[in-house]
């Protein structure tokens, strides 16, 4: 699949869903669940792993990879950079579910302040970063800039899902700051700002899972596919 532009992945999921009949949750879930087979298959034995969640669906899917973790047995910690109230309807539904399974979560619309998210980052091998996907267009600021020069600053392997956190979409430049990933797991197809100059130093090697999108509409994207 052709790298896509921002505006392309929100017409792709609008029509996946819109005239396709496919429910957002049913994609959110495939790309949690693509991204955790992924990340199983790199872990060590006994990796404990953080994850990171933002408000908006890229928090969802970090809600469905946690689930997908826990049910193999890894250690899972899940922070939501949000309050409950303040997360999108599919991402509240991860909550929900992750909550009543007694995951390890907490909501720190502050961020956690530096001594909690350090005391937590050093307690892991892993991170995924679900903090902020493909929508963003303007520098990121408040609690989500401190949780990314943390995760930046922590020396611990970061996956990002579809595209790390605060890296433009479009032209692969941070917009302010942006997770140094060290690999990205991309949903459908790579971003267009992936194969700009330097944008590399924040995806790492990209990676890219299928979230259970028609053929047929992948082939109006791209007739190669």
């Amino acid at each position: 699949m052709r790298a896509l532009s921002r505006e392309e992945v929100r017409r792709l999921d609008r029509r996946a869903i819109e005239e396709y009949g496919i429910p957002s949750l049913v994609l959110m879930e495939n790309a949690g669940r693509g991204a955790a087979q992924w990340l199983l298959g790199r872990m060590g034995a006994g990796s404990r792993v953080l994850i990171v969640a933002g408000p908006g669906n890229n928090g969802g899917d970090g809600g469905v990879v946690a689930r997908h973790l826990e049910l193999e047995g890894v250690e899972v910690v899940i922070r939501w950079i949000a309050e409950p109230g303040q997360l999108s309807a599919d991402a509240a539904v991860q909550y929900r579910i992750l909550e009543r399974a007694g995951v390890d979560q907490a909501a720190w619309p502050d961020g956690g302040g530096a001594g909690q998210l350090g005391a937590v980052l050093e307690g892991v091998e892993w991170v995924v970063d679900g903090l902020l996907g493909t929508g963003l267009s303007r520098e990121v600021g408040g609690p989500l800039r401190g949780v990314i020069e943390a995760l930046n600053g922590s020396g611990k392997p970061v996956v990002a899902l579809d595209v790390p956190s605060g890296l433009d979409a479009d032209c692969g430049l941070p917009l302010g700051v942006a997770v140094r990933a060290a690999a990205t797991v991309s949903f459908v197809a790579p971003k267009l700002g992936f194969g700009r100059p330097g944008a590399a130093d924040y995806t790492g090697p990209v990676v890219v899972v299928p979230i259970g999108v028609p053929r047929r509409l992948l082939r109006e994207f791209d007739p190669a596919v």
